[in-house]
């Protein structure tokens, strides 16, 4: 089997590749990025490609399956760059796709897909997926939806997977994520159990976690088998002020979201943030996702729980942990981060990946 995986080094490509490169029935896997890793990886053929500008169809002849897992979260400054990247980089690997005749497509969506809930109960993969629409990453997620119904009316004949996983983490990946999410401010060593001793959390947040490393596994299945259609992935437990309270060894204090959403407005505008109070509205208002589905029809169990996921995460930041891909690594935000400074802090795109 050939599989071309687009997007693979970041979060979930690299747990792709490390799952594929152990399976027996894959015999030749492309690893496409805008970005190659400057060390070789055994049974990997790195091609460097940009979704937005490059050909695509020509690395996808002879492919048996496309995994599109490619996403430009920042910069939240210009939503118009994350949309040419996102939603118009999708538009091309379909249409790559379609042209090249590859019979399978896997797709990276997510939670953020989905329409919000406003009670705890699992939803499953027929609730909407209308994402929140003031946030450009649910909004972008939700609008590649309709482009995957379109794509799936067009050419029955392909199979199409949509997994949608519940927020995904790694030790490997702290030092990306904190460049996207946290920014340069944030101490590495203020990342540690019983510092500060007081949590501070908004009121009603709560959220899904899942391991790189059983995401990964969950798209070999899907490759390896006849699965098609949307997959919700998310582990046990819900993370909620209790289990943050025992993994920060803190005493919780629950604090109006209002005040939260107005701090991190301030920060963003400030340029001290990457991340744009639009998406903490959006994590909000996440559904609780019901696994069922994956868990019967992939045969897909995670091994970690999502404590265990949120807990390498923290150790990742805390250590400054990164990987040899240009996304991940340690270094990406340059010395003092001040690449990180320079870029604006979510003003333009980092010149990484």
């Amino acid at each position: 089997m050939r599989v071309v995986v687009v997007g693979a080094t970041g979060n979930v490509g690299t747990s792709v590749l490390e799952t594929l490169s152990a399976e027996a029935g894959v015999g030749s896997i492309v690893g496409i990025a805008r970005r190659v890793p400057g060390t070789p990886r055994e049974g990997v053929e790195w091609v460097s490609a940009d979704v937005r500008t490059d050909d695509l169809e020509s690395h996808f002849h002879g492919a048996d399956v496309v995994v599109h897992l490619a996403w430009l979260f920042q910069p939240t400054h210009q939503p118009m760059v994350t949309w040419r990247a996102n939603v118009g980089g999708t538009e091309r690997v379909l249409r790559a796709v379609a042209a090249a005749q590859v019979p399978a497509l896997i797709y990276a969506s997510s939670v953020g897909a989905y329409s919000p809930c406003h009670d705890d109960e699992p939803v499953p993969e027929s609730w909407p997926t209308d994402g929140w629409p003031t946030a450009a990453y649910t909004r972008e997620k939700a609008y590649v939806e309709r482009l995957l119904d379109r794509f799936e009316a067009e050419n029955p004949d392909r199979r199409v997977v949509r997994m949608r996983p519940a927020f995904i983490f790694r030790r490997e990946t702290a030092s990306q994520q904190r460049r996207l999410f946290a920014g340069p401010l944030l101490p590495n060593r203020l990342i540690r159990p019983g510092l500060p001793p007081i949590l501070p959390i908004p009121r009603g947040l709560r959220f899904q976690a899942v391991h790189s490393d059983d995401v990964g596994r969950a798209y070999a299945l899907a490759i390896a088998t006849d699965a098609r259609g949307p997959f919700n992935l998310a582990a046990e437990p819900v993370i909620d002020r209790d289990r943050l309270a025992e993994l920060f060894d803190a005493r919780v204090v629950s604090v109006p979201p209002a005040l939260v959403r107005a701090a991190l407005a301030m920060g963003w505008h400030a340029r001290t943030l990457p991340a744009a109070p639009d998406l903490f509205d959006a994590v909000l208002r996440l559904p609780i996702l019901d696994t069922g589905r994956a868990r019967a029809e992939l045969g897909w169990t995670p091994r970690y729980t999502a404590v265990d996921a949120l807990r390498h995460l923290l150790s990742g930041l805390r250590a400054g942990a990164g990987a040899d891909t240009p996304p991940l690594a340690r270094e990406a935000g340059g010395p003092w981060r001040w690449r990180e400074f320079a870029s604006g802090v979510g003003g333009r795109e980092l010149g990484v990946g």
